[in-house]
């Protein structure tokens, strides 16, 4: 059975190794018969979560005007969701915190889904843990996920390190089997 998937990418760099990750996914997702989109959030403008709790009194709807809506139809819509980030001071980035914010009109509409992590971290497994654990923070917020994998890198500093290690074939495969 076909599936719709969609890869929601933090990373600044085209090329970050977060984004390769997602590309490895991709490819093997798209080789096992699957429909697949990638939205890099640097190349949405996606402003800040004011508070203002319209979106409560609004019915799912934000009052702010900005790529967000358009993202908002995709993730409802989406039976696959991969959020990819590169590791901040042991966390996702900015752009995955502010784009989790603004999930916040349609988040109790966001259910039955599965679900996968892609990590990336210049330092070691204690960072990939506690990212992986606030992506679960924002996941247990939702209704009927199915957590189907992590797929984390350590050690890579360098834009593009990933490239030619097991864990690209590790996303490629659980891309494959999505």
């Amino acid at each position: 059975m076909s599936k719709n998937i969609l890869l929601i990418s933090s990373s600044p760099r085209q090329q970050g190794n977060s984004d390769i990750l997602c590309d490895a996914f991709m490819q093997g997702a798209e080789k096992a018969g699957h429909a697949t989109e990638k939205i890099r959030l640097a190349e949405k403008h996606i402003n800040y979560c004011t508070g203002c709790c319209s979106c409560i009194r609004g019915g799912g709807s934000c009052v702010q005007k900005d790529d967000m809506a358009e993202l908002h139809a995709k993730i409802l819509a989406a039976d696959v969701l991969v959020l990819a980030s590169p590791v901040y001071f042991r966390t996702y980035n900015g752009q995955m915190k502010t784009f989790i914010d603004r999930i916040c009109p349609i988040y109790s509409m966001i259910r039955n889904k599965d679900v996968y992590f892609i990590i990336s971290a210049a330092g070691g497994r204690l960072p990939v843990n506690s990212t992986v654990e606030s992506f679960r923070v924002f996941t247990g917020c939702l209704s009927d996920i199915r957590e189907k994998g992590v797929i984390a890198v350590t050690g890579v500093w360098d834009e593009g390190g990933v490239r030619g290690s097991k864990t690209v074939q590790q996303a490629y495969v659980a891309g494959a089997n999505a």
